[in-house]
């Protein structure tokens, strides 16, 4: 799997890495689509499941060169650089651009998801009654999934573990939104907005010489509940790779399938033309989390009315399709050379 990588390649690598990372971050849209469409998502799977017994052992050992060619060190530092700056930097324009253009935004990644299913599906000739069936339970889960109420804030730190093995799905199974998972879970503002802002805020009082965060307690909580999701989201990584991996191997057409249908299915998640519902008391105040966030209940979707506001969201569609197709042809572009 490791080849040699011109510089603009490893330029590219970030940027897939930026995409992956502000895809993770949106409701309804999986990094692992950013993967599969981009051409490296075989790549980044194999990379992963190379985190195993023997990685660790050449760890331990001191052999850190060999420990960082056996792990595909350089494919993924620079992806996961790109994640990193992802959520820093480019997550916090999809925030701004999601709260300000949030017809527009959804527009573009529905466009990218249809797309999607189109780059995925158009090669995969291996059609039959148990592929089939495969397509149908995917649609069918992914719908499921976008129809599900969303669960109350929850800090508890086993369950914050257990929300980063499951937030990290949609790195590995295109078409599963990690992030819509944590909506449903009730997480999605503690673990993807609050702790790291409160990250972010750290670092920069830290490039200053201040270190009052050391007494302010909810900063510190904030911390170690992103540490615990973090070492959780660590663990699902290694952990869903090493399975997918053994699925790919064995049930190839299964499961790019069931991932096609999960992809279809996520539609429901990211069409444009929805309202937010918040969550309200009985005198219709919205009840408010811990942070003073609202708390979303779920999702209405409706068919819109024409008019410029829904010419401007169809050619928005039109955008996201035409960058999955821009994506492919460079995908194709690279495997040619690295291949």
């Amino acid at each position: 799997m490791q080849s040699t990588r011109t510089f603009k390649d490893k330029i590219f690598l970030i940027l897939k890495g930026l995409g992956m990372g502000a895809a993770n971050k949106v409701p309804g849209v999986s990094g692992g689509v950013v993967a599969f469409v981009a051409g490296f998502y075989e790549e980044f799977i194999y990379s992963l499941q190379k985190v195993n017994g023997k990685a660790f052992k050449l760890l331990i050992n001191g052999r850190f060169k060999s420990f960082f060619q056996y792990i595909n060190g350089r494919f993924l530092s620079l992806l996961f650089l790109g994640m990193v700056v992802s959520y820093f930097s480019v997550s916090k324009i999809l925030d701004y651009l999601i709260t300000h253009y949030e017809l527009y935004v959804w527009s573009v990644f529905f466009g990218m998801i249809v797309g999607s299913i189109y780059y995925i599906s158009k090669d995969f000739k291996d059609w039959n009654y148990k592929t089939y069936i495969s397509l149908v339970i995917g649609i069918v889960l992914g719908l499921g999934i976008s129809f599900l109420d969303p669960a109350t804030e929850n800090d508890n730190l086993l369950f914050v573990f257990f929300c980063g093995i499951i937030s990290v799905s949609g790195m590995t199974l295109p078409g599963f939104s990690g992030s819509f998972i944590l909506i449903l879970l009730g997480n999605y503002v503690l673990l993807l907005v609050d702790s790291v802002n409160a990250l972010y805020d750290t670092f920069a009082e830290l490039i200053t010489g201040d270190f009052s965060f050391i007494n302010n307690l909810e900063r510190l909580r904030m911390l170690k509940v992103l540490a615990v999701f973090t070492i959780g989201s660590v663990v699902g990584l290694v952990t869903f790779s090493h399975i997918l991996n053994y699925i790919l191997k064995h049930y190839k057409s299964i499961t790019i399938s069931t991932i096609i249908g999960f992809i279809i299915g996520s539609l429901g998640v990211v069409w444009p033309w929805k309202k937010t519902i918040f969550k309200t008391n009985m005198d219709g105040e919205f009840i408010l989390d811990t942070t003073g966030h609202k708390i979303i209940e779920n999702y209405t979707r409706y068919i819109p009315e024409l008019h410029n506001n829904t010419y401007m969201a169809i050619g928005y569609i039109i955008l996201g399709i035409i960058i999955v197709l821009a994506l492919e042809v460079y995908g194709k572009k690279t495997r040619k050379t690295n291949g």
